[in-house]
């Protein structure tokens, strides 16, 4: 009798043990998985219409623009990296200001991680000069390995803006009457694949944008 209860303790025993595995494997497994956007994923009004067939493959394209140091920075100097892109302009004081702020707690946060960084695009970039951005970036408190805050041809940023990040909703040609006013941050992947749109003046947004950026990490 003795030995019989001892065996069905032992089953019992493994059976919990099974279940507890089981049970671990399967939160293991459940890991959240962030989209990846091609341009048939994303509002039309968003997407040039050049573009808005397309359903897989998308990949930022290559730019060139110039930092806060004049220095020339391409895909380059974001290889394998995560990163964050956003549009702005030095003398906005609306919506940029805040969205500064937001990218700068985001530098933060990754503060000691290399491969997730942060690129700003300048949609004034005629305005925003080098010295321009050079004396935002000190007072944003811009660490230049980690952040690039950039101007450059117009029409290559408002072209990236259109077909690339898909960032903003009014169409144009990059001209001198041209001219877009985003709030949206974009995540870019290490495959150069867009993987998240967030409202960069929304704090709820910025911490969903956080935990994404850790799904990637992970």
């Amino acid at each position: 009798m003795k030995q019989f209860e001892s065996m069905k303790k032992l089953r019992l025993n493994h059976i919990i043990i099974v279940i507890i595995v089981l049970c671990v494997c399967g939160c293991q497994s459940v890991k959240k998985e962030l989209p990846i956007y091609n341009p048939s994923d994303i509002n039309p009004l968003l997407v040039d219409q050049s573009v808005r067939s397309v359903t897989d493959n998308h990949f930022i394209a290559d730019f060139s623009l110039i930092n806060q140091n004049g220095d020339t920075i391409t895909q380059d100097n974001y290889q394998d990296k995560i990163y964050v892109t956003d549009f702005f302009f030095t003398r906005c004081q609306s919506i940029c200001p805040i969205m500064t702020g937001n990218m700068a707690r985001i530098q933060e946060v990754f503060i000691n991680n290399d491969i997730v960084m942060l690129l700003s695009l300048s949609v004034t970039p005629v305005m925003d000069s080098v010295p321009v951005l050079r004396s935002y970036a000190d007072r944003k408190g811009v660490i230049d390995s980690k952040w690039n805050i950039t101007t450059g041809n117009k029409k290559h940023i408002y072209e990236l803006a259109r077909k690339s990040f898909f960032a903003v909703l009014d169409e144009g040609d990059g001209g001198m009457q041209d001219f877009i006013h985003t709030e949206k941050f974009v995540l870019i992947d290490k495959n150069k694949q867009i993987r998240g749109f967030y409202d960069g003046t929304v704090i709820a947004d910025i911490n969903r944008l956080i935990r994404d950026i850790n799904i990637l990490l992970d």
